[in-house]
């Protein structure tokens, strides 16, 4: 059975893990993932697949699924608030349907 959820996606400069990190524990979320990325933006351009002398310069990407858009907002409206007019970053919020955690979905179930 499936169930509902949001994915809420940030991307922004790697030197922000810990602190957005911090963000989405903070606002009750069960998890999220982090990849490496690299693109093109306003801020220029990043890449993630050539080496460096410093690892600031990688991108990461959070992916955090919610229970619903409130909290998916709560975590996107403080990362954009506190780095965002500092840090090259970008927030965006899809539907998504979790099939298979049993995590997500909590102790009383789906």
């Amino acid at each position: 059975m499936s169930k509902p959820a949001k994915k809420l996606v940030i991307i922004t400069e790697k030197l922000l893990l810990k602190k957005i990190g911090e963000i989405i524990d903070e606002a009750g979320a069960t998890g999220y993932t982090v990849l490496e990325t690299g693109g093109k933006g306003s801020r220029n351009m990043r890449s993630s697949g050539q080496p460096s002398v410093s690892d600031t310069t990688a991108n990461i990407k959070f992916e955090v699924l919610t229970e619903n858009q409130d909290m998916a907002l709560k975590i996107s409206d403080r990362v954009a608030a506190e780095f965002f007019n500092d840090y090259a970053g970008i927030a965006y919020i899809c539907d998504a349907e979790v099939l298979y955690g049993h995590s997500f979905c909590g102790p009383d179930g789906c």
